[in-house]
C-alpha cells in the first residue's frame, strides 16, 4: 500500500514488541548498546591518531629548524671577512 513503511525499515521497541521472550529482549538491548558504543571508540582512536601525527609533525619541524646553524656560520664568515678588510 502506498504511504506505509516497509516491514524491513520499521523500527521496533523491544520492550513493547509482543512475542519476544525476555532473553531475546535482553539480547537485542545488548546488541544495540554495543553498536552505539563502537563508533565512539573508533572516533576517539581516529582523533588520537590524527592528533599524534599532527603533534609529531609540529615537533619534528621545530626540531629540524633548531638544528639549522648554517645562517650562523654564514654570519661568522661575513664578520671575519669584514674584520680582514
Amino acid at each position: 500500500e502506498p504511504g506505509r513503511e516497509a516491514a524491513f525499515a520499521r523500527r521496533i521497541d523491544p520492550r513493547r514488541e509482543p512475542g519476544l521472550s525476555p532473553e531475546q529482549r535482553l539480547h537485542m538491548e545488548r546488541v544495540e548498546r554495543a553498536l552505539q558504543r563502537r563508533p565512539r571508540g573508533r572516533n576517539v582512536l581516529l582523533a588520537l591518531g590524527i592528533g599524534a601525527v599532527t603533534v609529531g609533525i609540529y615537533g619534528y619541524t621545530f626540531y629540524s629548524v633548531s638544528q639549522e646553524r648554517f645562517l650562523d656560520d654564514l654570519e661568522q664568515e661575513a664578520e671575519a671577512a669584514r674584520a680582514r678588510a
